[in-house]
């Protein structure tokens, strides 16, 4: 019988020649665990989706009711489901009041997908502004305005009429004008290696987007539901979007997206033609019961605290010859480097040290932390402990 691994190999498509090829058979709180009984540290949440651990007991209770009841009963937008308008209802509860209307999707590329239509539906026009060095995702749509030309060159021709600027350059935002549609932005850089924004700049988009009557999307599909110390990172900023990303995190574990944004921008999807927007699975019921549990744990539990607590600790216990700087808030953090040498080096070698790290997209002299973030002080110790263990081998 051929293993598990031969088995992927096999009959799994690949995205590179190198998978990590760890073979989990467990996870719990901000462990996973291998076949062989080996005990990993999480530092990178499935790239920020566990936010409330792994096998959350609360999470996992919602989803095994839910899956009592029902799964899955029509498309997406035909059946009233309790799921699904209960977790709209408190999304829209935890965020500005004019972000009160909830697409459910599958994704985050599909979220992506879904405003690129809505702006484009309401305003009538065409262009889009991106951003250099954003993700996005890689469909189609997703992979027009993401801002690498390396992952983009192989799939062209791609969606017509994006422009892509540099992020916090104040000086290209003039680019954003009377016939663009909508303006996709992370609020926070991630896959660029945790780069916020400048003092006022995504204020001058804000007021830029005013003036023209472009939309403004805050792609959060990374930094939401507590990554970066508070529960939405457009909280740090006091700029409210037209629209808003969701994924990642927003299912508890389970696949989920969304964008969301005020009942008069929505509608546009609703006539003129009708289905401007459709998915089969979208908002799939235990997805959704999944995702309002563990939102339900992220608010009760308080855990932006503790996010903010347990940031303040990598800070301190991470000094090491090689690193040169962190950046970022919260538990999205960049560890950059001395030399961009060490990183995939470090990434590599991690299990062995009882450790899961991974690099950016975009931003090779950096690995990110981005553990569970009901991690606790002596989970935090022992990582720390066992990344600099890491950096000193990697010195010999």
């Amino acid at each position: 019988m051929l293993t598990n691994r031969q088995l992927f190999l096999e009959h799994l498509g690949q995205t590179s020649p190198f998978p990590m090829l760890l073979e989990i058979v467990k996870a719990e709180g901000v462990y996973l665990y291998g076949a062989d009984g080996k005990k990993y540290l999480d530092l990178i949440s499935g790239v920020s989706v566990s936010n409330t651990g792994h096998c959350n007991p609360h999470i996992v209770s919602a989803v095994k009711a839910q899956a009592d009841n029902y799964m899955h009963l029509m498309v997406y937008g035909e059946y009233i489901q309790s799921p699904q308008v209960r977790y709209a209802e408190m999304l829209a509860r935890v965020l500005p009041e004019s972000l009160n209307s909830v697409f459910f999707v599958n994704s985050g590329s599909e979220a992506v997908e879904g405003a690129l239509k809505l702006v484009k539906r309401h305003t009538g026009r065409t262009g889009i502004v991106s951003f250099r060095n954003a993700y996005h995702g890689s469909t189609h749509g997703a992979m027009s305005v993401q801002g690498s030309e390396e992952f983009r060159s192989a799939f062209r021709p791609l969606l017509p009429d994006i422009h892509q600027i540099d992020f916090n350059d104040f000086s290209a935002l003039d680019q954003i004008d009377k016939h663009i549609a909508g303006v996709i932005i992370e609020p926070v850089q991630a896959e660029g290696g945790v780069i916020y924004p400048d003092a006022g700049y995504l204020q001058a988009v804000r007021e830029q987007c005013d003036k023209t009557g472009s939309l403004l999307i805050f792609d959060e599909i990374q930094t939401g539901f507590g990554r970066t110390g508070d529960l939405f990172a457009i909280n740090k900023f006091n700029v409210i979007p037209d629209i808003i990303l969701l994924a990642k995190a927003l299912g508890g574990g389970m696949p989920l997206g969304a964008f969301i944004s005020s009942s008069g921008i929505m509608s546009s999807l609703a006539d003129n033609p009708i289905l401007g927007h459709i998915t089969t699975f979208g908002g799939h019921p235990v997805c959704c019961a999944a995702g309002l549990a563990s939102l339900e744990v992220l608010v009760n539990d308080k855990l932006t605290d503790n996010c903010r607590v347990q940031s303040g600790l990598f800070r301190k216990l991470l000094q090491h010859r090689l690193i040169r700087n962190i950046r970022g808030e919260g538990l999205l953090l960049a560890v950059q480097l001395t030399d961009e040498k060490y990183v995939k080096k470090a990434v590599a070698m991690a299990p062995a040290y009882g450790l899961i790290l991974d690099y950016f997209l975009f931003c090779s002299d950096a690995f990110r932390i981005a553990p569970p973030l009901i991690i606790k002080e002596e989970e935090t110790k022992a990582a720390c402990r066992q990344i600099i263990n890491l950096l000193d081998d990697l010195d010999k």
